[in-house]
């Protein structure tokens, strides 16, 4: 069954280490995917969704355009992040991974997702719903993302690992009829 993103209910978020003593969070704004998700049989489903690299955003416009630069996502040559998935695997009634590749800057690593399946809802305008929570955590300069400054009182301005936080409503895809044929 094919699902959509619902875009208004939707949100791909992160936190990394700043100076080893605070942590900046940031989302990206504009993403899509296609979901077929089968609710009675959720290892058969699979997930792909694009992410506009430029539409980085921290609250820090000259911090944005520093993570848009060559220095980080490169979003010139680079503009979008994508993930397909592998595998999924169930871990419970509610709890699963989904297992697949993340490309940034055209560097391809496997990733596993923690999944929490918060359930379907129908909406009152008729259309049904389903909700996911995501984490995991990244390792930044696995795709490349190195760039960094020493700090005088030692450590470095960028932490490496990267906490991502996904929440995810899904927004059931009527199927068309299919048109039959008379004798």
């Amino acid at each position: 069954m094919s699902w959509q993103i619902d875009q208004a209910h939707s949100h791909i978020q992160f936190a990394v280490r700043h100076m080893m003593i605070s942590t900046v969070r940031g989302e990206f704004e504009k993403f899509n995917g296609t979901i077929d998700f089968d609710p009675e049989n959720p290892e058969q489903s699979q997930v792909s969704v694009r992410i506009d690299a430029a539409s980085i955003n921290t609250r820090q416009p000259d911090r944005d355009n520093h993570l848009r630069s060559a220095d980080f996502l490169n979003v010139e040559e680079y503009p979008v992040l994508l993930f397909e998935s592998k595998r999924i695997e169930r871990l419970g009634d509610n709890r699963g991974r989904v297992v697949g590749d993340l490309t940034i800057r055209g560097v391809t690593r496997e990733v596993v997702l923690d999944v929490e399946y918060a359930g379907m809802a129908r909406s009152p305008w008729g259309t049904t719903s389903a909700g996911f929570s995501a984490t995991t955590t990244l390792d930044r300069k696995e795709w490349g993302l190195t760039w960094n400054q020493a700090l005088e009182t030692g450590g470095v301005l960028v932490g490496d690992k990267i906490k991502v936080d996904i929440e995810i409503e899904l927004v059931k895809q009527e199927e068309a009829p299919t048109a039959s044929t008379a004798d």
